[in-house]
């Protein structure tokens, strides 16, 4: 691949990485109010793409071997309970990771 070609691809991708994020913006510039099928999307879509990608993550897991899917509901089990306690998803995230990182490569061998 030239350098030109590959200046142009991240140019493509900066131009269309700004543009999503301003198009909120340019469309609900605060003047009149945010449709409400809007508003619904933006209750209801976090929580339903949280549960699509756990259900992703535990789609090739072996419930009928050993560990049984014991460390990745382990893991999902903290990531929430640390999520309610503390609202941050950053570090709920965090830690679930490094703990099923932990717990794959040192207990669930």
């Amino acid at each position: 691949m030239t350098f030109t070609r590959t200046l142009a691809m991240i140019a493509v991708a900066a131009i269309c990485t700004f543009a999503t994020r301003l198009a909120p913006f340019l469309l609900f510039n605060g003047k009149k109010p945010i449709p409400p099928i809007i508003r619904y999307l933006g209750e209801t879509l976090p929580p339903a793409v949280i549960a699509l990608l756990v259900v992703y993550c535990v789609k090739n897991v072996s419930w009928s071997a050993a560990p049984h899917g014991l460390p990745e509901l382990l893991c999902i089990a903290v990531t929430a309970l640390l999520h309610v306690w503390k609202r941050n998803n950053l570090l709920s995230i965090g830690v679930g990771t490094v703990l099923y990182m932990f717990l794959v490569q040192t207990v669930f061998l």
